[in-house]
């Protein structure tokens, strides 16, 4: 079978101030990636100047990888952990008191594997208040994670999440519903993904 693939290639998926926003990311990000680890400030400045939403006290980390500020948003007292990868071809929201830990793929870009050409598709992903999304997971495009869910390490999610689930495997699964413990409070800040404590 002769397919002509030559319109992924060929069309026009960016406009051309998105193209002149890439390249004055592709400028800033080498200041977004030697920033020392603690100058979280620094970092939320840089993504801000380029278009995210970032809420108060985030912490994203300098070896996040983050393809579009202009297409992230970060709410309140969330992480997003080293080697993250958002990669936000379309919208990603993160919600409030959201730990992405070390990692992590979120992905909002695919193909259209029916189309000959395999036509760009931007699908948002949506991370949830309070959820955790733990080490190495993949979350997929066009994905919601509920309130409160919980992603296990290396997980790989193609489909919503319901609120206060926790999954697991490849593809994953429900295997238990997450409870909030009623003992005394250690911190009220939010996990640092790497494993220790915000500051």
């Amino acid at each position: 079978m002769n397919i002509d693939t030559k319109g992924n290639r060929q069309s026009r998926n960016y406009s051309r101030s998105e193209i002149l926003r890439r390249i004055a990311w592709a400028i800033s990000r080498p200041l977004f990636q030697v920033s020392p680890r603690v100058f979280f400030g620094w970092r939320r400045f840089l993504l801000r100047l380029h278009g995210a939403r970032i809420g108060q006290d985030v912490q994203v980390y300098p070896t996040a990888k983050i393809t579009f500020p202009w297409q992230l948003e970060v709410g309140d007292w969330s992480a997003i952990g080293d080697r993250a990868i958002i990669y936000n071809l379309g919208r990603i929201r993160v919600g409030k008191h959201v730990t992405i830990s070390q990692g992590v793929h979120l992905c909002a870009g695919s193909h259209d594997y029916s189309h000959p050409a395999l036509s760009l598709l931007k699908p948002p992903v949506t991370v949830n208040d309070q959820a955790w999304i733990c080490a190495d997971a993949y979350v997929g495009p066009d994905v919601t994670i509920g309130e409160g869910a919980v992603v296990g390490a290396r997980a790989v999610v193609t489909k919503d999440v319901n609120a206060w689930d926790v999954v697991a495997g490849n593809p994953a699964r429900v295997i238990k519903q997450r409870e909030i413990g009623t003992g005394p409070k250690v911190s009220t800040l939010s996990p640092d993904p790497s494993g220790g404590e915000h500051y």
